[in-house]
């Protein structure tokens, strides 16, 4: 909202960071509207005069994760490094920043429940990904003529390969660990699931 005052601004701010811890714990259909607004320190009236209702802040607040992910991609500023350590990059961003951010899993696994009906109604997320994807395109192309990475690589399937190495294991690592009778919580552990995915990858691309 353009034009609120600074004491408004952080007003709706600590709802929106309220709102977030919120539906992370609770999801969409747990989440009460009261605990949102006794988090942040407001009233409901507030609430409802900047948002609306709980399922327009429950989207703004899925645009706003999906905004900070992006945001942080966009500074790995893999433009200017090697087709090689730029794909590098973006494979060890995903899987750490999916371990660092348990509250995004979250969220996307609740509106995966939903099967995307608020997600669908953003305008904002869907051109988040446009640049994405080109920037991935970019390196490829790079890499393509550099004759380090193969020439028949979807930007789309790619994308999908590398966040799907990280958030699979990030999102399921309790059922993985005890299935498997292993330990996936520790730096170690990560770590290791880090070098496979670029091992995954970088094999992958070899022309």
């Amino acid at each position: 909202m353009d034009g609120l005052s600074p004491r408004a601004a952080a007003t709706r701010q600590r709802i929106l960071d309220a709102a977030l811890a919120e539906f992370a714990e609770k999801g969409l259909a747990g989440a009460r509207v009261d605990e949102i607004a006794l988090r942040a320190g407001a009233n409901k009236r507030m609430l409802y005069a900047y948002f609306g209702s709980k399922e327009e802040l429950w989207l703004t607040v899925l645009e706003g994760a999906y905004a900070a992910k992006r945001a942080e991609e966009r500074a790995l500023c893999v433009e200017a490094l090697p087709p090689a350590e730029a794909m590098r990059r973006l494979v060890e961003f995903n899987l750490r920043y999916t371990a660092a951010h348990p509250e995004f899993v979250a969220l996307l696994n609740q509106e995966n429940i939903h099967r995307a009906a608020y997600l669908r109604k953003s305008e904002g997320v869907p051109a988040l990904y446009s640049p994405l994807l080109g920037q991935i395109g970019a390196v490829l192309t790079r890499g393509a003529e550099a004759g380090v990475f193969r020439r028949d690589v979807d930007p789309v399937q790619l994308y999908i390969t590398i966040v799907g190495l990280g958030h699979f294991f990030v999102a399921n690592r309790y059922t993985l660990a005890t299935a498997l009778r292993a330990e996936f919580g520790s730096e170690a552990a990560l770590a290791e699931r880090e070098r496979h995915a670029v091992d995954v990858v970088l094999g992958y691309l070899r022309p």
